[in-house]
């Protein structure tokens, strides 16, 4: 869907391109209310839209969909760019761009954030947005959470709040052969070699308890019942399951 040559009924592959110093004098017309080249500027930088929505080819999403958010991120840009910085527009486009589509993405996020901690982490994103157009690069969190006075960990937490749930089968890397996974980094200590190899000593030593001892601990260990509802059971007192299970634990210890 990303690499089809018509989205939204825009023939991409016709899309005009203009040079910086076309673009500047573009921009002076359309700040003195030329709307006829202010369709024509959108329509020359809506590959900027084409080169951002890339960035989210793999999320699922309609590009249609992210193409017309991106395209309001846009107009949103061409409306708030300020020709005294000495700033290229794309600079200032890309970051804003993104960002559209980054809230489109959250408010279809089927993962439900506290309202407050979405109403800071968007002021600490328009915070992001206003540092990095007025700066040419993306600030720290800190800077972020100086300007909100608020601490540096709720910003990251925020920001983290919001951010879009990846799959586990999301491509990471690719090279000539098969692609690496978000799965294949992921370390489960549960099927490591390590615990395998430790689940058979401790099955083996199981085999070598007495009838009783092994009930006890199968008992107590993997059902989760207490010494009282054991001697219950087996007929003895708390007393006895409670020093045969020591002698038992003892003897898995020294057998694994």
């Amino acid at each position: 869907m990303i690499n089809k040559v018509e989205l939204c009924g825009v023939d991409t592959a016709k899309l005009p391109v203009y040079k910086d110093a076309q673009m500047k004098a573009m921009l002076q017309k359309i700040k003195a209310g030329d709307t006829a080249v202010r369709e024509e500027f959108i329509k020359g930088n809506l590959r900027l839209v084409l080169s951002v929505i890339q960035r989210f080819q793999n999320r699922g999403e309609n590009a249609d969909d992210l193409f017309q958010v991106g395209c309001i991120g846009l107009i949103k840009a061409l409306d708030n760019f300020d020709l005294s910085h000495d700033v290229k527009f794309s600079t200032y486009a890309v970051p804003m761009i993104i960002g559209e589509i980054r809230r489109y993405l959250r408010d279809n996020n089927p993962i439900r954030v506290s309202r407050s901690l979405r109403d800071l982490a968007y002021k600490a994103l328009q915070v992001r947005e206003q540092l990095t157009a007025a700066d040419g690069k993306e600030p720290a969190a800190a800077r972020i959470a100086k300007e909100l006075g608020v601490e540096e960990g709720d910003v990251v937490m925020a920001l983290d709040a919001i951010q879009d749930p990846v799959s586990l089968f999301e491509p990471v890397y690719r090279d000539d052969g098969d692609a690496v996974y978000v799965v294949d980094q992921i370390k489960d200590p549960a099927h490591s070699d390590e615990y395998w190899t430790e689940n058979l000593a401790l099955q083996e030593a199981l085999k070598q308890l007495e009838d009783r001892e092994k009930k006890i601990i199968t008992m107590r260990f993997f059902q989760g019942r207490t010494q009282m509802e054991v001697a219950s059971e087996i007929g003895i007192s708390q007393a006895q399951v409670s020093r045969l299970e020591k002698n038992a634990l003892q003897f898995l210890r020294k057998y694994v």
